[in-house]
């Protein structure tokens, strides 16, 4: 199934949206996969997740790379142009 998207899109839900918007952002973190999680985000329903998100990343606990997938936007429009310029861009590994 995996294969067959291009990007994830999740709106507003309870417990089963949010297991597997992280399912997919662990595969991401295990480099499963290198797609854009979109998250429509409807009267501002995830805005506290998002900042969740933004914290975590901050205290190293999520890489760039994972957090720069998470795509928010508030209208399908404005989803829909925030996906299709997505890129992917690797965290830099020193050596």
């Amino acid at each position: 199934m995996l294969d067959n998207y291009d990007a994830f899109i999740a709106l507003p839900g309870g417990i089963g949206t949010l297991e597997e918007i992280f399912q997919i952002a662990s595969w991401a973190q295990l480099n499963i996969h290198y797609k854009p999680i979109g998250l429509l985000n409807v009267d501002c329903f995830f805005n506290k997740l998002l900042s969740f998100l933004n914290q975590a990343g901050e205290e190293n606990f999520i890489p760039h790379s994972t957090q720069q997938i998470f795509i928010c936007a508030s209208t399908t429009e404005e989803m829909v142009d925030k996906l299709e310029d997505f890129v992917y861009k690797p965290d830099h590994v020193a050596a």
